[in-house]
């Protein structure tokens, strides 16, 4: 692996102190990335970030990009998100601490509103609402976004998915990010309920344009959630309670420090409360069955596709880049 590190400023003029950082990983998202760090300055509202672009693995302009942008730059020879965050996190100096995909673009003010929510002390982490760009998109891909946009999981208390912030005592909960392809619900299932939120403003994601896209991101999730089931991290106070070690080199997300008490956050994948929110969802506005439809085997397909894969390559929807 082999890193280099571009140590200029971001956003601000030498002699101005960032209020926030907001680190960036980026694997071949020159095409993306401009628009992403261009909206931040609008989304930053009274804040001074600090802008940390993690070019991990790249064959493309993404570090260039990043440079022009004015964004601190620090490359990886290797292709892993993972790695990206570690590398983020040590190269950033400010907290609140956002994490944001190369590909997210936040609306004004979001930044500066997600800040203020963290610096409150009622949550440790959170992230802003979401909205799904569907321009272009077949009609597959929208039936299943506007039944996705529906769950409860999605309309509140949702962290991820692009963005996220994270209080200094928040971030504090963990040690490094561990190798594991879902870092947004890693994060989330580190605080209990009351310990996350959402914040002011929104952030847009543009849904593949085609159900063959669609498939390779929801087996992307499906990889990911299956991952973090298959074990649970252990701590004596739980949700709340010590900070949860972390040791990155560790298989997956393998936790020490703690014996179980049964008070721990679980990583086991739980479908129950979805099966439950479409049904009522179908039950309560017949017009959007269809698209229920639609969800449930786009789910399902995802599953079975990820069970089958024999390859640890990332599934990136190609159809927006």
């Amino acid at each position: 692996m082999t890193t280099s590190t571009d140590q200029r400023p971001v956003e601000s003029t030498p002699s101005s102190r960032p209020t926030l950082s907001v680190v960036v990983p980026a694997h071949d998202e020159a095409r993306t990335l401009g628009r992403t760090l261009a909206a931040l300055t609008s989304a930053a509202g009274g804040e001074t970030p600090e802008v940390v672009v993690v070019a991990n693995g790249c064959s493309d302009d993404t570090a260039e990009v990043a440079r022009a942008a004015g964004a601190r730059v620090v490359e990886l020879g290797q292709a892993s998100k993972a790695a990206a965050l570690r590398a983020g996190d040590e190269a950033a100096t400010a907290f609140p601490r956002i994490y944001l995909d190369a590909d997210i673009v936040l609306t004004p003010g979001t930044l500066g509103h997600l800040a203020e929510r963290l610096r409150r002390g009622d949550v440790h982490a959170a992230s802003p609402s979401i909205r799904f760009d569907l321009r272009g998109s077949s009609w597959p891909v929208r039936a299943f976004y506007r039944a996705y946009a529906e769950l409860p999981y999605v309309r509140s208390g949702l962290v991820g998915l692009g963005v996220y912030g994270m209080s200094e005592a928040g971030r504090s909960r963990f040690a490094q990010f561990p190798d594991v392809t879902s870092d947004d619900l890693f994060v989330q299932r580190l605080f209990a309920e009351h310990e996350r939120g959402t914040s002011g403003g929104e952030f847009v994601v543009a849904a593949p344009r085609n159900l063959r896209n669609l498939l390779k991101v929801r087996t992307r999730t499906a990889s990911g959630n299956a991952e973090l089931s298959r074990t649970e991290h252990h701590d004596e106070r739980g949700a709340g309670g010590r900070p949860v070690t972390v040791d990155a080199s560790d298989d997956a997300t393998a936790a020490a420090g703690g014996s179980a008490t049964g008070n721990a956050p679980t990583f086991e994948r739980s479908t129950s409360g979805t099966t439950s929110a479409l049904a009522k969802l179908a039950l309560s506005r017949p017009r959007l069955l269809p698209s229920a439809a639609v969800y449930t085997a786009v789910t399902i397909a995802s599953r079975i596709s990820a069970r089958r894969r024999q390859t640890t390559a990332w599934q990136r929807d190609t159809s927006t880049r």
